[in-house]
């Protein structure tokens, strides 16, 4: 599955220069990602409290190629690339006008809430909604 998060560049996440200070990226890459979960198997806050399941972010990395700036309108192209049995990576593509201004990953754990913090295996149905 492929998924496009689309969003404006506000001016508080621009830095004195007027370009997008770079922790944002990481920002929406993590929002990118549970848009992603919340279109492929439902939205996030229900599986954190419905199925009582959470990914937390156990790697990140971006590359930046260009900058953004205030209300320069982006997307975020989202797929996962790589399911292990605990573990799954989602690839992030940050476009301007089609330009690729950045790109990055994240790697997450799939963990139940239920008795604790546990990482526990990607259910087989959630596995064919999400790879690529």
């Amino acid at each position: 599955m492929k998924n496009i998060y689309k969003f404006k560049v506000a001016f508080g996440d621009t830095d004195a220069a007027g370009i997008v200070f770079y922790p944002n990226f990481y920002k929406w890459m993590d929002q990118a990602t549970h848009d992603f979960l919340g279109n492929a198997i439902m939205p996030f806050s229900k599986l954190m409290e419905e199925k009582e399941v959470t990914t937390p972010l156990l790697e990140a990395f971006c590359q930046f190629k260009s900058p953004l700036k205030f209300e320069d309108n982006v997307e975020v192209h989202s797929q996962v690339i790589e399911i292990k049995n605990k573990v799954f990576k989602i690839e992030h593509t940050f476009q301007r006008d089609g330009e690729t201004v950045a790109s990055g990953y994240e790697v997450r754990a799939w963990v139940s809430m239920a008795d604790g913090f546990k990482a526990v295996p990607i259910p087989v149905d959630i596995q064919a909604k999400i790879k690529s």
